[in-house]
């Protein structure tokens, strides 16, 4: 147990440092090679955003006294979850396991688009007006948690290794401010890269005001479970620099102030 503590301690510097390292890359890039022009303030969005994503880590430390890493050390050591109790080779089984999480991530987000009363949670995410690397960490606290328990369910019904759940909590955050940043990617390679990987241009098609856009592109990290379950949509239809972010009503101060945010679940949405 005392080298479980010592690795969880670990996960926390470890994650804390490629998180610093992403976001500081992505806000250099898209600074300097912007793909679109800001419309709303970004000292205001900024702030919101930021302090959504400060909000949501207290929630999660004072709530849960485990973490997904954490459920993988538990059950590594009693040989509980199917990769564990097959014994299946450390590299298939942290492939396997990653692609698992990866794909429940994917189902997470089409039953928060499919379902009301989960999309009430995940709009706050939705209505931010432009879209940049600091969208990538605008999610509710309630939403933030039901994603947990969904990691977690996966992590113990799988058994998924230790390291890949490490790996993948890693990965998940840095896609999600890497595929919301507002960089200018040379068409040539981010078409190479969108064969694999959830490119900005890609991702952005999902943050459009047009219904049938915003129900598309639903990958976070991997590119390819929208081609195989036929939700890929390829550009938008009013192009990258013309197109418009966010929800339609949504396009005042409510998405850039941080109570309302908090609050916004819980009160009539505006159409």
């Amino acid at each position: 147990m005392e080298n479980g503590a010592n690795f969880l301690s670990y996960e926390a510097l470890i994650r804390l440092g490629f998180f610093a390292g992403i976001f500081s890359a992505m806000a250099l890039l898209e600074g300097l090679w912007p793909r679109r022009n800001r419309l709303a303030s970004k000292p205001r969005r900024w702030f919101a955003n930021l302090g959504m994503q400060i909000i949501d880590t207290a929630v999660l430390r004072l709530i849960f006294p485990v973490f997904p890493v954490g459920v993988a050390l538990i059950f590594a050591a009693r040989g509980w979850g199917v990769l564990n109790y097959y014994q299946v080779s450390p590299l298939l089984a942290a492939i396997a396991g990653i692609l698992a999480l990866d794909v429940a991530i994917y189902f997470q987000h089409v039953m928060f688009h499919a379902t009301p009363l989960f999309w009430r949670l995940h709009m706050v995410h939705h209505t931010d007006q432009d879209i940049d690397v600091t969208t990538g960490l605008r999610f509710h606290p309630v939403e933030i948690i039901l994603s947990l328990l969904i990691k977690i369910a996966v992590v113990a019904a799988m058994g998924v290794p230790v390291l890949a759940v490490l790996i993948f909590e890693v990965l998940l955050n840095g896609a999600s401010m890497f595929n919301h940043s507002n960089w200018r990617i040379a068409l040539p390679l981010e078409s190479l890269i969108r064969l694999l990987l959830v490119t900005p241009d890609m991702h952005r098609v999902h943050h459009s005001v047009i219904v049938r856009e915003t129900n598309s592109n639903y990958g976070f990290s991997f590119s390819f479970w929208d081609r195989l379950f036929g939700t890929y949509r390829a550009q938008p239809a009013d192009g990258h620099e013309q197109m418009k972010i966010g929800l339609n009503g949504y396009h005042d101060d409510r998405s850039l102030k941080l109570s309302s945010l908090l609050v916004m679940p819980f009160l009539p949405e505006k159409k």
